[in-house]
């Protein structure tokens, strides 16, 4: 089974502080709303890079949806990704993200790494106790700098270590 890299758009790719030089601002059209992104060109080829060394399948995790096929996608690279349906209503039960059911129903028994800037000891708890997933690293990434190497290292090193890794 690939594992999976799970990514998150805002407060990840589109970080909410001020953006470095190295990200660029794109105006989305999403319904009647428009958005204004930034975004680094350079994390397509990095995430894509990761998942080929590490044997693993992208895939978004984000409220943005299909939208990100459409509207983050093509900006920074990366193909049209399998996207995890999200109904951002579901109420949590335990402090859990509302997100974090969607992610474990999806992953099932798959292996994963979570870039998110809102995962927190109550989305590993539920994961962990309530779903019984163990093979998944949660990855919190500071909504005010975006996603970084660091972070893309530490994806790194536990596919290598645990053995998840298919590129290894």
């Amino acid at each position: 089974m690939k594992p999976l890299l799970l990514i998150d758009v805002d407060g990840v790719l589109n970080p909410m502080g001020r953006p470095t030089p190295d990200f660029r601002p794109y105006r989305c059209t999403i319904g009647d709303e428009l958005y204004t992104v930034h975004l680094n060109p350079r994390h397509g080829r990095r995430l894509l890079d990761l998942a080929l060394v590490t044997g693993s399948e992208l895939v978004w995790a984000t409220t943005w949806e299909q939208h990100a096929n459409e509207w983050i996608a093509p900006r920074i690279g990366l193909p049209s990704l399998p996207v995890i349906p999200m109904s951002p209503d579901v109420p949590s039960e335990y402090g859990e993200m509302f997100k974090t059911p969607h992610v474990a129903a999806y992953a099932g028994r798959r292996p994963f790494v979570w870039f998110d800037d809102q995962v927190w000891a109550e989305d590993e708890e539920y994961l962990r106790v309530r779903q019984g997933l163990d093979d998944f690293l949660l990855i919190h990434v500071d909504p005010r700098q975006g996603l970084t190497s660091r972070h893309l290292g530490m994806a790194h090193e536990w596919l290598t270590l645990t053995g998840f890794s298919q590129g290894s």
